[in-house]
């Protein structure tokens, strides 16, 4: 029977993916925000599909992908994206804005409760306020802010982007769009003819004169205000415009652009709660832009599949359950565990795969474009170093260092998502398409060799130091794992870097300039070679192989995000001050770590209880082995 577990195990997860990944069923007489949500519109210079608009907006205002109502319910992000865009006297109600600072609270004269959320129409009152409070927050470094400087800086932001978006498509208050773009294009004749009658001094109809001002009026203020840019250009060569825009330019073609007057009547349409006529219009639109625009159309489908599938999230379930299972092998049924571990984690690791390759094909450039995808380059790299480790050794550890660093750079990859979209436009810097597949990719593969290396040390020093699990043979796994890992992150740390002083010379004309995140490369190397010859010359055995491993954790962290949040160099694009205390308090773990494996080996509980050797004593004449 336990030859089948880890098949049953595969199974049953398997089944839970795959119905996950099954598409939503059509729910009848409803408004279908699926296909909605597909429609391409160009934003922050990438065609997306409106889904993922609506994901990024409220991820950005609200912390989350989803919004619960004070009536319990559940909102999808395109649900409301629709209210935002159609209905905006009910989406000012949705308790969107996250304020907990207690300033930001008192500056309206409300009291501290257990309410986080509140909606735009409760700040409506004090846009003004908030509006100057911002611009003298947004004046300073983000370094010298206070905690209510930050707060109201990100309320103002969120409220402006709020504003924008109810203002992408139509102005907001519009009640009949599609009757009055027709009444619009009607009297541009008529208004054209008052126009020359004017300047020729003759008699006009000033009423339609002064209709068609009105209404060019307000479509100058759509195209200022709005976030999206819903409306692509027919020509090949031509640039996406806002539906302002368009409009404006409507006044010389003589007619309105199909996608404008499509997106007036799903408006109308939704407004009236005709869902017949919001479905047909949506249809008719998707048409027109698989006919027209077959490129935008495809990857705009692609991305919300991979929108709808979240497969990082599925690998982080995958790879947590993996982690458990690969520890309770040390404890019990060892090749039955560590079996269901391997392939769990091969399952995980194809999801994984999977979303790293959407995400390039839909950016069009090599894994490794920003911080977000770092981290999910950093540990997919990772897990597949650790599976072949379990593959040499079959003794669970590779599974568990899989497992551990997979969720755990997942869930910092999950939490660098909150500034939005992931797949923006590249920095200046990493503009570069051949740099970004050698030097990027290099550098994090050293980042992602050196963390699983910090990794199997932790598990060496907390088996040793709490457990009675660390036989000689899996004390010499570990070392003999740990060593070679080190060798693997010095050769790829120090190609990385060298091909990272080349990308220098031909960008900014200099090698080295002792930039923050040049420093931080070259310390990677330093400590891997001060590892590696003091392994050779002696002066460590295991323990201390490991503790300067655990060391590395520190190096390599401060590496990755300590230099960027310095604030100076040219490489201080990833900022982010919520990061500074979790990457205090890793570092000070794997100080504490390091203190705990100072403690005398004759006080390991592995070697206190069970008599064993240590490590050290067998390695006295041969420190290298």
């Amino acid at each position: 029977m336990k030859r089948f577990v880890p098949l049953i195990v595969l199974l049953v997860m398997a089944g839970w993916i795959a119905e996950n990944w099954m598409p939503p069923k059509p729910t009848n007489n409803a408004v279908d925000l699926v296909r909605f949500g597909k429609i391409p519109v160009m934003v922050g210079g990438r065609a997306k599909p409106l889904d993922t608009v609506a994901r990024n907006s409220l991820l950005i205002i609200h912390g989350k992908q989803e919004l619960i109502l004070d009536n319990g319910r559940t909102l999808t992000a395109t649900a409301g994206f629709a209210d935002v865009l159609f209905h905006e006297s009910t989406a000012d109600q949705y308790p969107v804005f996250h304020i907990q600072n207690d300033e930001v609270l008192g500056l309206f004269g409300w009291e501290q409760s257990q309410r986080k959320y509140f909606s735009f129409a409760e700040f409506s009152p004090f846009l003004k306020q908030i509006e100057e409070q911002g611009d003298q927050a947004d004046k300073l470094e983000a370094v010298q802010r206070s905690a209510f400087q930050s707060a109201i800086l990100n309320l103002r932001n969120g409220l402006v982007l709020y504003q924008r978006l109810k203002n992408s498509v139509q102005l907001e208050g519009t009640a009949h769009f599609a009757a009055e773009l027709k009444n619009y294009i009607s009297t541009i004749p008529g208004a054209a003819k008052a126009a020359v009658q004017a300047q020729h001094g003759e008699n006009f109809d000033r009423s339609e004169l002064n209709a068609v001002a009105e209404l060019i009026q307000k479509y100058e203020k759509i195209s200022e205000l709005a976030y999206v840019l819903a409306v692509p250009p027919i020509e090949p060569s031509g640039e996406w415009r806002s539906v302002g825009d368009s409009l404006l330019r409507s006044v010389v073609a003589g007619e309105i652009h199909p996608v404008v007057v499509e997106y007036a009547q799903i408006g109308d349409a939704y407004r009236a709660n005709d869902h017949r006529q919001f479905n047909q219009h949506v249809d008719a639109l998707i048409n027109w832009f698989a006919k027209e625009q077959p490129n935008a159309t495809k990857r705009a489908s692609f991305e919300f599949l991979f929108n709808r599938l979240q497969p990082f999230t599925q690998s982080m379930a995958l790879y947590i359950l993996a982690f458990l299972l690969a520890c309770a092998s040390w404890l019990g049924w060892s090749r039955t565990l560590n079996r269901s571990a391997f392939l769990l984690l091969l399952l995980a690791l194809a999801i994984h795969t999977f979303g790293l390759g959407s995400r390039m094909y839909l950016q069009e450039r090599p894994p490794v474009t920003n911080l977000y995808s770092s981290a999910i380059f950093i540990g997919w790299g990772a897990v597949i170093v650790a599976l072949i480790l379990e593959r040499i050794f079959q003794d669970g550890i590779g599974a568990a260092c899989a497992g551990a660093i997979g969720f755990v750079t997942l869930i910092i990859a999950h939490h660098l998502a909150g500034s939005g979209d992931t797949l923006e436009m590249l920095q200046a810097v990493l503009d570069t398409n051949i740099w970004l597949a050698t030097h990027v990719v290099a550098i994090t593969t050293g980042y992602s060799a050196m963390f699983l290396a910090g990794m199997l040390a932790i598990i060496y020093i907390v088996r040793g130091v709490f457990t009675r699990s660390l036989k000689k043979q899996t004390a010499d796994s570990l070392a003999r794992m740990t060593y070679g890992v080190v060798c693997f992150a010095t050769l790829f740390s120090f190609v990385g870097t060298v091909l990272g002083g080349i990308w220098a010379d031909q960008s900014w004309g200099r090698f080295w300039g002792w930039d923050p995140k040049e420093n931080g490369a070259v310390l990677i190397v330093l400590w891997c070679a001060i590892i590696l010859h003091a392994r050779w010359g002696g002066f460590i055995r295991q323990r201390g192989l490991m503790m300067m491993a655990v060391f590395g954790n520190i190096v390599t962290s401060f590496s990755w995000f300590g230099v960027n949040m310095l604030g100076v160099g040219l490489h201080s694009y990833g900022f982010m001050q919520k990061a500074f205390p979790w990457l205090l308090g890793f570092m000070i773990s794997q100080l504490a770590l390091i203190t705990i494996a100072t403690t005398p080996l004759e006080q390991w509980r592995s070697f206190r209880e069970t008599g064993t050797p240590s490590p050290d004593e067998n390695l006295a004449t041969d420190p290298v082995a």
